[in-house]
């Protein structure tokens, strides 16, 4: 397979849209026109992660965070920067990254932290994009009506607001007509009236799933031509959001939790800035990578503490005067996508009949030790 199979499948679940100004996502080095059969997946992309994929005869590396933050100004191959450039081309090897767009998608970074966490009531905390809703309206017979909407509903036709799943609208009624000579009716004889108990089914379909959902109501769809009609809804539309927002299932301390977050995170060591070790938290803000600037909207949000990483000095001096507890566990806490992004392209390679392998990295690129 060609890299960019793997890309355009990617980007139907994280799109570039979703990504902030100026973030450079993306293509990175190489051509999505070369051949893929073995995939890595990465946090970061350094020098010691560039000899793990030649090792293990790597030609695609997806990674989390790009490998070109800023611009080479030059190729000298004294800088190690440089240097894993020149290699990373020598090998052929392909290297991809999607970075916030992915920290905004449904289903990704977030999500995959606050799952983590063990989070529920699950919402969004930073706004980001806002993509078109359509609702679509389908008739089915009432025998096939579950399956349908069951199908439609894993295509992709709900909005997911974390909270609620698979909302859907019928109601039923009774179809009438007659089939003409040459048709070849699922239900009902050529040339005869026939009356078929119905349903009419309702979905509201982010506009990122509306051809996947369409093309799946025509292969599950029992007739031949599946009646159906489709409204863009000028008043509405699906919020794509960093951060998410939710509740422990129990209440417990905050020196507690920090300590449930070092044993969940699989790190050694954690900042936690507050006034109070031992007040209650309940209600969770989550924000992987550099978040410590939206830890009012973690506030609003009615958060008891919030996690984030790389929180500044003077940042944090503002979250003890605003009395916002913030538990800082690091940039690193983010290579949850490896295993997570691998299993999405296992996942994918099987439905698709993908001619490829997927591995994780297994080097650990947090530039922190703590003692």
């Amino acid at each position: 397979m060609k890299g960019k199979e793997l890309v355009q499948r990617f980007e139907k679940f994280a799109p570039k849209k979703l990504a902030m100004a100026k973030d450079p996502i993306g293509l990175q080095i190489g051509s999505l026109d070369n051949d893929v059969h073995k995939v890595m997946t990465t946090l970061d992309v350094r020098p010691e992660v560039v000899d793990e994929a030649i090792e293990k005869q790597v030609d695609f590396i997806f990674a989390h965070h790009p490998v070109m933050f800023h611009p080479a100004r030059n190729l000298d191959y004294s800088d190690p920067q440089n240097a894993m450039y020149a290699k990373i081309i020598a090998h052929g090897i392909t290297v991809y990254a999607a970075h916030t767009n992915l920290d905004s998608a449904d289903g990704g970074m977030n999500d995959w932290l606050a799952d983590a966490l063990s989070l529920t009531n699950v919402r969004g905390l930073v706004p980001a994009y806002s993509e078109a809703v359509f609702r679509l309206t389908v008739t089915v017979p009432k025998v096939y009506a579950t399956a349908v909407r069951m199908s439609l509903v894993d295509a992709g036709a709900e909005i997911n607001d974390g909270q609620y799943t698979g909302y859907t609208y019928e109601m039923d009624g009774t179809v009438y007509y007659v089939p003409q000579p040459g048709a070849d009716p699922t239900i009902g004889v050529a040339g005869e009236p026939t009356e078929l108990e119905d349903s009419r089914l309702e979905f509201e379909v982010p506009e990122k799933n509306l051809d996947r959902v369409l093309k799946t109501l025509k292969d599950v769809h029992p007739l031949q031509q599946p009646l159906y009609n489709i409204i863009r809804l000028e008043d509405k539309k699906h919020r794509y959001t960093m951060g998410r927002v939710g509740e422990l299932s129990e209440p417990m301390r905050l020196e507690s939790f920090a300590k449930r977050c070092k044993s969940v995170f699989h790190i050694s060591g954690l900042r936690v800035i507050a006034s109070d070790l031992y007040r209650t938290v309940k209600t969770v803000a989550v924000l992987g990578g550099d978040g410590g600037k939206f830890y009012k909207l973690a506030q609003q949000a009615g958060a008891d503490v919030y996690i984030t990483g790389d929180v500044y000095y003077h940042t944090g001096h503002d979250m003890l005067a605003a009395d916002m507890p913030v538990i800082d566990p690091g940039h690193h806490i983010e290579s949850i996508c490896i295993p997570k992004l691998a299993s999405l392209f296992k996942q994918w390679s099987t439905e698709n009949h993908w001619d490829i392998s997927v591995v994780e990295s297994e080097i650990n690129t947090d530039p922190f030790t703590f003692l």
